[in-house]
């Protein structure tokens, strides 16, 4: 260094910014961060045994990254290099590890590389680094103001410790100010300020926890403010607001300062906090974010988080964000306002976030064909029978009916979850009986779609239209069977329901919903649905799940004693729960002990007596005159064997049941025709000799008629697969007090 730059030097010094020349030099004067330099902290005490490794200082402007760098160069023993990311490339990256090698090699002195604003270092830049840090020619001291974890490289990252320095706070800014006023080296303790208390407070508060910034405001007051005729520089609270009229505001529009607060934005909206929504709005406005960018991410949201419980919410932020490219600032902050307040008021729900789970199952199953009544029907109907049995909606009642519109590995899976949050708790309830109605309509294994035709011949459309209307008036059926058994029950709201044969969910769910202050126990004969029951259960509370028992009717008594002793239903209902049941008698005297005095028993009870004959939907052509009449007298007399408790009870044999236990019952008979598709499913349960105690049809006429008979009538029953034919049921209404 020759004379002249010792001169320049010299001259730079004193002519520095008040803040540059009050860097604090020693760890003694440099004032906050006591969270990392204070007293025993880590790096303090390895600042003072010159026991560095590679460090990145992190944090706002003006918070001591440079001043601590300054401080290790003042105390550290080694040799130390400064450059700045912003004006250094790959060439002073090579200058320094050059004169690093050269250090190590003639001195043995470790080489202490600064880079302020590491940052701004490209990738190749920072590549060239990282070898001489790694192999320790280098210890690396960066200093950033955003975040390294994703600025820095990774390796880079790994190799350092990082610290991060927090804006300073009001009594480390006033300590600022006091050395900068009593310093008479390098502040201006040579000279007679007055700093109003008002005005110091104005200084602190708008700093904003930069020193730097603080430094900057005061100097300027000092350095325009003349002193009057004792010699005193008086700064009050007006000089003061000239000095610094405006926050120092970090923000950085591609820093963590932009992203942490359109977080906390977005948190506060979605939270329904409107004063913390505003709060952060303003603090973007403030800083000069841009309000398109703040639109964009309150249309996020809106669909997002707002969803289904205010449908038009994406329209009134639509409608606020064109608003606001119409009229522009400073008046467009009316309707970034009025947007960010609509949403933080409004009723939430993500539900719309079902689509994601759709999405997952898209990818993680095998994909699975169209079912062919949802294919297109208009290029070949006429071969493939591509569209045959879809259902249109508009032709039944309410515009709806219970078909299947998901492939039938996915039948029963559910993508969405309606809330009970504003709009969406109108749906909600409607969404969740059509479901249920879809389900028992599945369950009853009636709702299969008709297969896709491989062969090609000429359609019957009698038969199309039948199959237009099947699935619709089963799940009518389903759907007015369950609100007929609820009109009679009338739950209250606190009541305990007992539902018998939960198989479907059919009952069970609407109990779910009527008894929102009591419990809903659900008896299932199978582990299958016990699980189906339970899946379905996990999208409700868990205190409002039913109780699920997993049992045979004749089993339940034991079963409530082990695992509900106390519990006595206001009301016992089921669905053909009985139908199975040999001895009716016992299994009703052993519900009875589990009602409630004043409670009621209400079921509804196929009765296969007064029901429709399967010889009834033959053509008696279709079997000789003899084995037709015999056909006739086997079916016959299956319903008039007094063993078979099963298939011969009528409403007398009800009425005797109920006296019997002492309640009184009131039975009306509903007899309706609906529509049955016969399909091989159907007629092998028809056919199949039973491997239970349950006989089937096959069983009967097994007992009475030769195989080749019975092969005959098979055949002809074969004859109606595929179509759909009227079948007349019989269901009892039993309502017992």
């Amino acid at each position: 260094m020759d004379l002249f730059d010792q001169h320049r030097l010299a001259t730079t010094e004193v002519e520095a910014p008040l803040a540059a020349r009050m860097r604090p030099r020693t760890l003694d004067e440099f004032v906050g961060q006591d969270g990392i330099v204070g007293p025993g902290r880590l790096l303090r005490r390895a600042i003072q045994a010159d026991q560095l490794s590679s460090l990145i200082f992190y944090g706002p402007p003006g918070t001591g990254k440079t001043t601590l760098a300054r401080v290790i160069a003042n105390t550290t023993k080694a040799h130390f290099i400064s450059i700045n990311a912003v004006l250094a490339g790959v060439k002073e990256i090579r200058d320094a590890i050059a004169t690093a090698q050269e250090k190590r090699g003639m001195y043995n002195q470790r080489t202490i590389l600064f880079v302020d604003e590491v940052h701004r270092f490209n990738k190749a830049q920072q590549d060239a680094l990282l070898p001489w840090v790694e192999n320790g020619t280098v210890i690396l001291i960066g200093a950033t103001t955003e975040n390294p974890y994703f600025e820095v490289n990774k390796a880079l990252v790994s190799r350092s410790r990082i610290f991060q320095l927090k804006p300073l706070d009001e009594a480390d800014l006033r300590q600022v100010v006091q050395q900068a006023l009593t310093d008479e080296e390098r502040g201006y303790g040579k000279l007679k300020v007055q700093l109003d208390a008002t005005a110091l407070d104005h200084l602190v508060n708008v700093a904003n926890g930069d020193a730097r910034a603080l430094l900057n405001a005061l100097e300027l007051a000092v350095e325009t403010t003349p002193s009057d005729a004792t010699g005193t520089i008086h700064i009050d609270l007006s000089v003061a607001e000239e000095s610094i009229q405006q926050r120092a505001v970090l923000y950085d529009k591609e820093g963590d300062a932009h992203f942490d607060t359109i977080s906390a934005f977005i948190k506060s909206v979605r939270g329904s906090d409107p004063d913390a929504a505003l709060y952060w709005l303003a603090r973007m406005v403030y800083a000069g974010e841009d309000p398109r960018f703040i639109f964009r991410r309150l249309l996020i949201l809106a669909g997002e988080d707002v969803g289904m419980a205010d449908p038009h919410a994406i329209a009134i932020v639509n409608a606020c964000a064109q608003a606001f490219d119409r009229v522009g600032m400073p008046e467009g902050r009316y309707p970034l306002a009025h947007a960010t307040l609509y949403l933080a008021t409004a009723p939430k729900s993500n539900s719309v976030m079902g689509f994601f789970d759709a999405l997952s199952t898209v990818e993680q199953e095998r994909e699975a064909d169209v079912p062919n009544p949802l294919k297109d029907a208009n290029r070949d109907k006429k071969g493939f029978g591509h569209g045959a049995g879809y259902l249109y909606p508009h032709a039944y009642r309410d515009h709806w009916v219970a078909q299947q519109y998901l492939p039938s590995s996915l039948q029963g899976q559910v993508f969405y979850q309606p809330s009970s949050q504003g709009y969406e708790a109108a749906i909600q309830h409607q969404v969740t009986r059509k479901r249920e109605a879809q389900l028992a309509a599945l369950v009853e294994g009636i709702s299969t779609a008709t297969p896709e035709i491989l062969t090609f011949s000429t359609p019957n459309s009698a038969q199309e239209r039948w199959l237009q209307r099947t699935l619709g008036q089963v799940g009518e059926r389903l759907g007015a069977v369950r609100d007929h058994l609820f009109a009679i029950a009338h739950p209250q709201r606190h009541h305990v329901i007992l539902d018998l044969n939960a198989g479907s969910g059919l009952l069970t769910w609407e109990a779910v919903r009527r008894v929102p202050g009591g419990s809903v126990f659900a008896c299932v004969h199978t582990a299958t649905d016990a699980t189906a029951l339970a899946e379905q259960a996990m999208a409700l509370p868990e205190l409002a799940r039913p109780i699920i028992l997993q049992t045979h009717l004749s089993n339940l008594p034991t079963l409530l004693r082990t695992q509900a002793p106390d519990i006595r239903f206001d009301c016992i209902i089921g669905r053909n729960a009985f139908m199975k049941e040999p001895d009716k008698a016992t299994a009703l005297q052993s519900l009875r002990e589990w009602l409630r005095p004043g409670g009621v028993i209400v079921l509804a009870e196929t009765v296969p007596h007064r029901s429709q004959r399967l010889y009834q939907l033959l053509d008696p052509t279709w079997l000789s005159a003899k084995l037709y009449k015999k056909l006739v007298r086997t079916e016959d007399a299956i319903y008039s064997q007094k063993s078979n408790s099963i298939l011969n009870w009528d409403i007398d044999d009800w009425q005797q049941l109920f006296t019997a236990i002492e309640l009184t019952a009131n039975i009306e008979i509903d007899y309706s025709l609906t529509d049955l598709l016969v399909t091989p499913a159907l007629l092998d349960r028809w056919f199949s000799l039973s491997t239970d105690t349950q006989p089937t049809y096959a069983s009967y006429l097994n007992r009475l008629l030769s195989e080749a008979e019975q092969t005959q009538i098979r055949k002809a029953f074969e004859r109606l697969c595929n179509q759909t034919v009227k079948w007349n049921s019989a269901i009892a209404f039993i309502h017992a007090r």
